[in-house]
């Protein structure tokens, strides 16, 4: 038998990985594709975003709930998850405010990336999904897992750099998540609109044209048919996402009729590969899959 193909998806918080990308890790998991869900922090400073779960019994544990959640998120996607260790930034309010001591944007980006570069080197992916260099959007630790995860791609593969690690590993693709795009927003808000359902989504339309876009998508990857794995997987973080709130305000058959894919930039590419795609391992042969490290 030959090896499956291997995806890493590099996040900076628990409940990032079921709302970016979920739907694509639940798809290649379905066709046999080995998934490693690589978490930053704890995500120990995130706001409690469910008013139903602000209660201080969660709140002076919210390190180890978010981990809960994680877990619960991890096995309806069907992928393995690590935490990688760092400790959550938070979000200022202000942009002059300080960054706690320790925290993970704080860190040296060797020492932040050390912990990737030795997962990427164990588990050996042929793709690597991550942020685009705004984050997403700017949440400190969203930025440097942008960093951290190109600096893992670029350094894996080099002998001579983050020593103790592992053996080199070269990943091929790394792509950049692209998801939250004026375009997908503009359709399913015109959808909506003209089924006369209330679209939630033209504030967010509006924010975009003070914002271009800076990365076209390259790469649209159809996994409408997972779109209730990952409405599941968001569910199961239920301190971060209200089951009455935004994400759930378009009907999912109506996502899977206007906007059936997740999107993607392809950022790195060490392989020939063809733009538009619609498959995120495009160019990588059967003799460029090796087994994986255990």
């Amino acid at each position: 038998m030959s090896a499956p193909l291997r995806l890493m998806a590099v996040h900076a918080h628990p409940d990032d990985e079921s709302s970016k990308g979920a739907a694509t890790m639940a798809r290649y998991v379905a066709e046999g594709v080995d998934v490693l869900v690589c978490t930053l922090t704890g995500g120990e400073r995130g706001s409690i975003l469910n008013p139903k779960m602000d209660r201080p019994d969660i709140l002076e544990n919210i390190g180890e709930v978010r981990r809960l959640e994680m877990e619960r998120a991890r096995e309806i996607l069907g992928v393995r998850q690590r935490f990688m260790g760092f400790v959550d930034s938070g979000l200022p309010e202000d942009e002059s405010e300080p960054l706690p001591e320790g925290c993970f944007a704080l860190q040296p980006l060797e020492v932040a990336s050390a912990p990737l570069v030795a997962a990427v080197r164990e588990f050996r992916p042929h793709v690597i999904l991550t942020y685009d260099d705004d984050g997403g959007y700017p949440h400190p630790d969203h930025i440097m897992t942008n960093r951290v995860s190109v600096e893992a791609f670029e350094a894996a593969g080099d002998p001579d750099r983050y020593p103790g690690t592992g053996e080199p590993w070269q990943p091929l693709k790394l792509y950049y998540h692209m998801g939250f795009t004026k375009d997908r927003f503009e359709a399913l808000h015109e959808a909506m609109t003209a089924r006369g359902i209330g679209s939630p989504y033209a504030d967010w339309i509006a924010r975009w044209e003070d914002r271009p876009q800076k990365w076209p998508v390259t790469t649209r990857v159809p996994c409408g048919d997972h779109f209730e794995t990952r409405d599941r997987a968001l569910l199961a973080h239920a301190t971060q996402v209200d089951p009455d709130g935004f994400w759930f305000v378009c009907p999912r058959e109506l996502q899977r009729e206007i906007w059936p894919t997740e999107d993607y930039h392809l950022a790195r590419s060490l392989v020939d590969v063809e733009l538009p795609e619609d498959d995120l391992f495009t160019g990588i042969h059967a003799d460029e899959v090796s087994p994986a490290c255990h």
